[in-house]
């Protein structure tokens, strides 16, 4: 069975951020991510998880441009130097919270410069953290028109470029099956790059379908891999966060 996290950015916000630690723990989940928590006390997130019984698994880079300014340019030309400043601070902040996954966001940017600017700023966030869990997640372009990481065959080919041993894929089932009808396919074709899996319905984010058969045939491939990741559920719940997890439950009988 694969080992199962709860976004708390998205899920349990009917209670506290602080609160919803012990609900994900109380609903059976392993771990937690927080996309974002920059504006955050990190030492009452980390007591908090420790209370619960939870580790974090995951943050995002850079932190979030709140006055509607880009949202990552790990790939933008000539914001290089924002990138690593930026890039310091999430480590900071990753290393106070006990985060090993730090997902980079390439940001709005096309070309062979973006590629270069993107392959360069990789390379130095790798050889920067040796002892962070590095990972890019291609987007759906009809859902985040204009990203540059909207192919999963693109990001493959960057990852060997980089050639980091502490680099890899992050798969958004939602992405996947929006870009290729298919997030069995782009697991078996990419399950040695992938180190963290977020998991949501199509095409309205809400929670998976409880007896979906790709999301089945998903976990017991990643059973019969022995997956040591991590399955997050990143999804905006169509009720009450804890009305909605029959397909949790499902996943764990089997």
């Amino acid at each position: 069975m694969p080992r199962f996290a709860a976004n708390l950015t998205y899920l349990f916000t009917e209670l506290p951020m602080l609160d919803r630690f012990a609900a994900a723990a109380e609903a059976g989940f392993g771990a937690v991510e927080i996309l974002y928590p920059y504006d955050m006390d990190p030492r009452a997130l980390f007591q908090a998880a420790q209370s619960a019984g939870l580790e974090i698994v995951l943050m995002n880079c850079p932190p979030p441009n709140w006055s509607g300014g880009p949202r990552g340019f790990a790939a933008v030309p000539g914001l290089e130097s924002r990138f690593r400043s930026d890039f310091d601070r999430a480590l900071r902040l990753a290393q106070a919270l006990h985060i090993r996954h730090i997902r980079i966001i390439p940001g709005a940017a096309q070309g062979r410069h973006a590629r270069r600017t993107l392959i360069e700023n990789l390379t130095w966030a790798a050889a920067r953290a040796p002892h962070a869990n590095l990972v890019m997640k291609p987007v759906s372009p009809t859902i985040l028109p204009g990203s540059y990481l909207c192919d999963f065959g693109l990001a493959a080919e960057i990852i060997a470029e980089v050639g980091a041993g502490n680099l890899g894929l992050q798969l958004d089932s939602f992405h996947a099956q929006d870009m290729t009808g298919s997030v069995l396919s782009v697991w078996r074709e990419h399950a040695s790059l992938i180190r963290h899996v977020q998991i949501a319905g199509h095409p309205h984010r809400h929670e998976p379908a409880v007896d979906d058969p790709e999301f089945l045939a998903l976990f017991q491939d990643m059973d019969s891999q022995d997956f040591q990741g991590w399955v997050s559920a990143r999804y905006n719940p169509s009720a009450r966060t804890d009305l909605g997890l029959g397909w949790l439950d499902n996943a764990t009988r089997r």
